[in-house]
């Protein structure tokens, strides 16, 4: 006869099988990790938090290797990995940049440096980091006509004006793009195709952080607040949790403090913003199962009593 098992067991069993849903399996053994993890400690950082893992129900993401307290610092990353406008200036594009008139934007600075850097393969510094990088998105802006037909009529409608305003931004940029003919020894047409001005850009929307606006007197007024910040871009939304992320001044990094506790061997998440499923698909190509933001879009002029 079997003994009863108590509430102390029943209650150990949940945490364990909650403990199963969350845990991932380490991929810091893959050669694009360790690579990532040498470009980045030559970088001056070093990570002793968290490691790069695959989780059911989200993919690849960053596990905790120990526990995680509320208000504890999970990332620092020093202003020497992170990938600004200022990092395309100071390359090879500055001299093409300042001479452009009229001064190209803060994103296409930044798409521009990661079609060239991609493009130059093993030749490239920042190539721990490119290979990392999704080599496709799934954003609306990125799907066929027939998917995007399928999607909600509202946003359908958004996901249509985004593929607008992104052929516009290649369509404006391609003059630019001719600029730097001096630079490649093929023909940069063939390198700057939409294709791939829509990975980074999808790149850039998906993945920066944000930093306190500043003026480059190269660029076009348009807000500079966008960076790229490796392997910190490798957290996950969800938005039950809550961090303080920003760029520390006094010690140049850009830093992340949890507001939750984290278990070892969990998934440690960031919010990307209190977004409904719409816009987590619209600018980030996923939708969250428990989203506490989700909303219904009714279209003008709908009767309630049809």
């Amino acid at each position: 006869m079997h003994k009863r098992r108590g509430r102390t067991s029943r209650i150990r069993r949940r945490k364990l099988f909650r403990s199963s849903e969350s845990r991932g399996v380490t991929e810091s053994y893959k050669y694009e990790f360790i690579e990532l993890k040498k470009w980045l400690k030559d970088r001056k950082f070093e990570d002793t938090n968290l490691t790069p893992a695959c989780f059911p129900g989200t993919g690849r993401g960053l596990m905790s290797k120990t526990s995680l307290q509320e208000g504890q610092m999970i990332i620092s990353l020093p202003e020497s990995c992170l990938l600004t406008t200022d990092t395309v200036i100071q390359s090879y594009l500055g001299a093409y940049i300042t001479k452009w008139k009229p001064p190209p934007s803060p994103l296409l600075a930044l798409c521009t440096f990661l079609v060239s850097e991609k493009h130059a393969g093993d030749q490239s510094p920042w190539k721990p980091y490119l290979d990392i990088l999704p080599k496709a998105y799934t954003c609306p802006v990125c799907l066929e006509p027939e998917v995007v037909n399928l999607l909600p009529k509202p946003l359908k409608a958004k996901a249509e004006e985004q593929r607008v305003r992104v052929q516009e931004f290649f369509a404006s940029s391609r003059d630019f793009f001719s600029s730097l003919q001096p630079l490649f020894g093929e023909a940069v047409d063939s390198i700057f195709s939409y294709s791939a001005l829509l990975w980074a850009w999808c790149t850039v929307n998906t993945r920066a952080v944000y930093l306190r606006p500043r003026r480059q007197e190269c660029l076009s007024a348009e807000p500079d607040t966008c960076a790229l910040a490796p392997y910190l871009d490798l957290l996950n939304h969800s938005s039950n949790v809550q961090v303080k992320a920003a760029f520390n001044e006094e010690t140049r990094c850009y830093e992340l403090r949890t507001a939750s506790s984290w278990r070892k061997h969990e998934e440690v998440f960031i919010c990307y913003g209190h977004h409904d499923n719409h816009q987590l698909l619209l600018e980030y190509g996923f939708v969250s199962i428990r989203n506490p933001h989700a909303c219904v879009y009714v279209s003008r002029g709908w009767n309630q009593f049809h």
